[in-house]
């Protein structure tokens, strides 16, 4: 466009200047040149000219000039990984510090319930945690969907781990696609270890349907996955956008899920249920539910899941921007020890968290904590989304209905799967802190 607007302007020449170390090229550069008015009916040639140099960068380092050190080593992702250190540390310690001395008196005041007779017992003010050790270890409520939930969990944490560490080790940004085409091949090759913990568990709670339960563990993230993804591709195909996934794949995609993942998650499963199904509580559990006396509107498990999630999410929320940004504005993330570490942290800081809430929680006498742990550290993916949101508005200059629904699809599936992995998390801190408090505790 002309200075004055009233003009249009072409470039009609390109200028490649490609380096080249040994038989590999290394550099590519394209410059426009030759600036052309464009007329009516006029005629216009366009040319190139390719210039080969000789280059010193080696091959293995040919990325090294598209990463952008100023802007993921910032003294703010430092200071961001420190805090969130700082904030582990102090949650470790005041956890211990609160939960040892609290149990300590409260081990102290049962024993020394223990030592009065049996009618004064009866007449007594009891209360606490103990008073539910009948219905502690009683079976979730859709003992189905939870332990499939639990199972894919495990594996989703296995992927995430396997995956950041080959990253680490193989810098993955250097080819396109390899970072998800690992996770994808990780996660068909995992199947075992979902069907082995989420068989197990619904062993360990008495499910009788144990292939409904098999089906529903090995299929509920690839059809959530599948089913957003072939949405957007619907999107995708209706304006003709070359981020359409073709039928072929769709086809390849739905053949993996039945024919490898399936037979996968059955030996899981088997191996599961004959290894780890038998029922090891160190309390039986009553015939007949234990009525759950009314308490104060902030310990109700939907507020605990809910205010869950907020510290969780605090220690990792700077990191989610730089993650946003190397996926939405094509920054290439290569900082992959900053995830894990991060990874690292978000794990301690949720089994923190779900272990505090799980106790105020059976303190109160509601013995509903398997359901509660984890959704309390699946609502950190809520806010995660919900940070999202902020970023699409104010960070992205996306617009239209294919772009708006490709970011919240992906995002949503992001956070889905952030979710259950987190949920998993906290419900194996707060399952280890239940076991370990019942067992130290003398029950008639």
């Amino acid at each position: 466009m002309g200075k004055g607007g009233d003009a249009v302007y072409m470039w009609t020449h390109k200028k490649f200047d490609i380096g080249y170390n040994g038989e590999h090229i290394v550099d590519v550069n394209l410059t426009s040149e030759a600036k052309v008015k464009l007329e009516l009916n006029a005629k216009i040639d366009f040319t190139y000219e390719v210039v080969w140099q000789p280059s010193s960068i080696k091959f293995a380092d040919r990325f090294d000039k598209y990463l952008d050190p100023n802007f993921f080593q910032h003294r703010i992702h430092w200071f961001s990984i420190f805090n969130s250190f700082m904030m582990v540390i102090f949650l470790v310690g005041l956890v211990s510090m609160i939960l040892m001395r609290t149990l300590r008196k409260d081990y102290a005041r049962y024993s020394k319930e223990d030592d009065v007779d049996e009618m004064d017992r009866d007449l007594g003010d009891e209360y606490g945690w103990k008073q539910v050790h009948g219905d502690v270890f009683r079976p979730a409520a859709h003992p189905v969907l939870f332990a499939s939930l639990i199972g894919s969990g495990y594996q989703i944490a296995v992927v995430a781990l396997v995956t950041i560490v080959i990253a680490m080790i193989g810098e993955m940004y250097t080819e396109r696609g390899s970072f998800l085409s690992a996770a994808i091949f990780i996660y068909a090759a995992s199947g075992p270890i979902n069907g082995y913990f989420g068989g197990s568990l619904y062993c360990k709670m008495g499910g009788k349907l144990w292939m409904r339960q098999l089906f529903v563990g090995a299929f509920l993230v690839p059809a959530l996955v599948c089913g957003t993804a072939f949405f957007i591709n619907f999107i995708a195909m209706y304006y003709h956008a070359s981020r359409a996934i073709p039928f072929s794949i769709m086809l390849a995609v739905a053949c993996i899920c039945v024919f490898v993942i399936l037979p996968l998650n059955l030996i899981g499963t088997i191996i599961g249920r004959n290894w780890a199904g038998h029922p090891n509580f160190p309390c039986r559990v009553n015939a007949v539910p234990r009525p759950i006396p009314e308490k104060k509107w902030y310990m109700e498990p939907a507020v605990i899941s809910v205010l869950g999630g907020v510290l969780p999410f605090g220690s990792i929320f700077i990191e989610m921007y730089f993650i946003f940004t190397s996926f939405w504005a094509y920054k290439i993330y290569y900082v992959y020890g900053f995830m894990l570490l991060v990874l690292v942290i978000l794990a301690v800081v949720t089994v923190c968290v779900t272990i505090v809430c799980t106790y105020f929680l059976l303190n109160a006498e509601d013995y509903r904590w398997q359901w509660t742990s984890f959704m309390a550290g699946t609502s950190t993916a809520g806010y995660v989304y919900l940070y999202s949101f902020y970023y699409f508005f104010f960070k992205t200059k996306m617009y239209g209905l294919f772009q708006t629904a490709f970011y919240f699809g992906y995002m949503a599936l992001f956070s889905l799967a952030l979710g259950i992995m987190c949920g998993t998390v906290s419900y194996v801190g707060s399952s280890y802190f239940v076991r370990k408090i019942y067992s130290t505790v003398k029950i008639d």
